[in-house]
């Protein structure tokens, strides 16, 4: 007599023995001559058991390791109208696929409505151990009663809601993959390295939903999200939620002027570095050019000194001192105000901190220390802080009305995450935030600018 065919997780595969008759499960299927037995990815779980019910096959399900949860919301909250479409958008999807909105828009509570449209075990990835904290403390606030643990910065839990980092995860993933059958990702733009992609291709979750502000990433990978999680189901701008879920907002760019000094030594260094170019045939309007640019760099000491120019002439750029006057004044400007400066970099965080005396982070701030100025942030004892990179992503930053763009790089990512600190309206429903861009003027500032606002 004939056995029934069984599928089994092993490891981040399923194994499907012995082969059903039919034909629809071989497009998913690799003949493994260690085992003898077909191997099958955990991402194609799902479309592959559809196949097999579409074929009226006979054969045994013993992959799955997932279950129904029950989910209890202790608050009742009315969502707004964009997460109401986007969560029906993704239902329609077949409960698959990336939802864009941008930061401060309400992700978080879009998730706990699909875990609630769901209810079924899930394993939630975030970027950094700051969201993973975040995300924990919102679903226990949410779903008091719900088993909710953590994966990362030395936790180890197996609940049925887990909140992972992106990094424990993909570690994890062969162990995790049978165990959930709603994967959220967080800032979904970080999945598709070669290291984190394999969260959504050793799981075998039919159910599956991104969170980002912006897919887009520069090697051309976020096309790979569609396979990973889904296609982009909705998708709504910072323009579309102003003065509805996010505050009203005004983008203002200003432009300051370098003194005769700093021009001079801009221009002696844009110079060096544009002889070295054109004698390379090296062009910088693209990422192979820079990349070009940076090997060229390497291999000679003409190559050195254009790159060391080059340098001098950001560094000249950034660092005017007609940028600390005029911050100066907005500061002065808004004086009642909470306030968020970013720069580029963090030596121009310390000289800010210190000639103005305004708390710094950076990455190299301590947990606790972090911890403890945005703390008095919150409460308002200290009105403004200065950073680099930090604040873009992963760290849940109080509301502020103002925010200062001093220096930045040409990323839209950057430029919608540092825009939507601003933005949360907070308890005030008439709030009015302001973006300020300083620029230096007729440098390759400008250009930036232009890049990083699409």
């Amino acid at each position: 007599m004939a056995r029934t065919p069984t599928l089994s997780f092993d490891r981040g595969t399923l194994i499907l023995h012995p082969p059903p008759r039919g034909k629809a499960w071989i497009d998913y299927a690799t003949w493994d001559d260690r085992i003898e037995k077909f191997r099958i990815l955990g991402l194609h779980y799902r479309p592959l058991v559809e196949a097999l019910q579409a074929e009226g096959a006979n054969f045994i399900d013993e992959a799955k390791d997932f279950h129904p949860v029950e989910l209890v919301r202790a608050v009742g909250m009315e969502p707004y109208p964009h997460q109401q479409e986007a969560l029906a958008a993704w239902k329609q999807a077949k409960r698959q696929g990336v939802v864009v909105l941008p930061t401060a828009a309400g992700k978080t509570y879009l998730a706990q409505l699909a875990m609630q449209a769901t209810l079924r075990t899930t394993l939630i990835v975030v970027p950094t151990l700051d969201l993973m904290h975040q995300w924990y403390a919102h679903l226990k606030a949410a779903f008091p009663d719900a088993e909710v643990g953590l994966l990362g910065g030395g936790s180890r839990d197996r609940t049925p809601i887990l909140v992972a980092t992106y990094d424990s995860a993909a570690i994890h993933a062969e162990a995790l993959g049978a165990k959930y059958a709603l994967l959220i990702c967080d800032e979904c733009h970080h999945l598709p390295t070669e290291f984190s992609r394999a969260i959504a291709e050793y799981t075998i979750a039919p159910y599956r939903l991104g969170l980002t502000a912006t897919p887009d990433r520069s090697d051309g990978r976020d096309r790979d999200l569609t396979s990973l999680l889904g296609k982009i189901v909705y998708h709504k701008t910072v323009e579309d939620l102003a003065g509805i879920a996010l505050a009203s907002h005004q983008v203002v760019q200003i432009k300051v002027k370098l003194s005769k000094q700093e021009r001079d030594r801009y221009n002696r260094a844009i110079a060096l570095r544009n002889d070295f170019l054109q004698q390379a045939n090296i062009f910088l309007g693209s990422i192979k050019g820079w990349q070009m640019f940076v090997q060229a760099s390497c291999r000679s000491v003409k190559g050195r000194r254009a790159m060391l120019a080059h340098r001098k002439a950001k560094e000249i750029a950034l660092g005017t001192d007609a940028k600390m006057r005029l911050l100066t004044d907005l500061l002065a400007q808004h004086f009642t105000e909470r306030i968020l400066i970013f720069t580029a970099d963090n030596a121009a965080v310390y000289r800010i901190s210190q000639e103005l005396l305004i708390p710094a982070i950076t990455h190299h701030t301590p947990v606790k220390e972090r911890h403890e100025i945005l703390t008095r942030f919150r409460q308002g004892e200290y009105k403004t802080l200065v950073a680099s990179h930090v604040l873009n992503e992963g760290v849940d930053v109080p509301d502020a009305r103002i925010a200062i763009i001093l220096s930045g790089t040409g990323s839209q990512r950057e430029y919608i995450q540092r825009l939507g600190r601003v933005l949360r309206k907070g308890s005030f429903d008439n709030k009015q935030a302001i973006l300020y861009e300083v620029v230096a003027e007729n440098t390759a500032e400008e250009r930036t600018s232009q890049r990083r606002r699409g």
